[in-house]
C-alpha cells in the first residue's frame, strides 16, 4: 500500500463512520497532513453536539468501530474534552476528540507504508468546506445533537 491508498483507505473510515451517525451530521475537512511514509485525515463536526449529547455520540460512534472489529486503546473520559481512540485490524489509529466549545473532532493516522504523493481528500464535505481555512466553532443547529436534554433510555420490557 503507498500512501495515497492509504489516504483513500483513512477517508473511507471517516465516510463509514459518518455514514453510521444518525441523524447525520454537519462537518468539514480538517488539515491533511503527510509525514515521510504515513498520513493523516482530519474532519471537524460542524454540527452543534450539546453536552447533554455528547456521552451518546461518543457512544454511537465506539459502537460502530466496535462492530467493525476495531480495538479500542484508550479513553479519556474527561467532562471538558472527552476523547476515545482506536486501532484497526491493519493498524490505522482513529479518534474521536471533543475539544473546544464541544465540537468533535475526527482523526485517522495511517501506518507506515510506501511513499508517494498524495491527493487532497475527494469526499463532498456536509455543508461548507472550510479545508485550507480556519475551522469555525460549531455552527449548526441539530433537533437531537444539539439538545439540551439527554437521550432518554428506552423503555424496559
Amino acid at each position: 500500500m503507498n500512501m495515497q491508498q492509504a489516504a483513500e483507505h483513512a477517508d473511507k473510515i471517516l465516510d463509514d463512520t459518518f455514514s453510521a451517525i444518525n441523524p447525520a451530521i454537519h462537518w468539514t475537512h480538517g488539515e491533511s497532513t503527510e509525514g515521510s511514509c504515513d498520513v493523516s485525515r482530519r474532519r471537524a463536526v460542524m454540527t452543534i453536539i450539546s453536552p447533554e449529547r455528547r456521552g451518546s455520540f461518543l457512544g454511537v460512534v465506539e459502537r460502530y468501530w466496535k462492530a467493525q472489529g476495531f480495538q479500542q486503546i484508550g479513553v479519556n473520559r474527561s467532562t471538558k474534552s472527552p476523547a476515545t481512540y482506536f486501532k484497526t485490524p491493519d493498524d490505522f489509529n482513529i479518534r474521536l476528540l471533543i475539544g473546544g466549545n464541544g465540537q468533535a473532532f475526527f482523526e485517522v493516522a495511517t501506518p507506515c507504508v510506501t511513499k508517494s504523493s498524495v491527493s487532497p481528500p475527494a469526499t463532498d464535505t456536509i455543508g461548507p468546506n472550510y479545508a485550507g481555512g480556519s475551522i469555525p466553532d460549531p455552527n449548526v443547529r441539530s433537533e437531537f445533537w444539539s439538545a439540551a436534554t439527554p437521550v432518554s433510555a428506552p423503555p424496559a420490557t
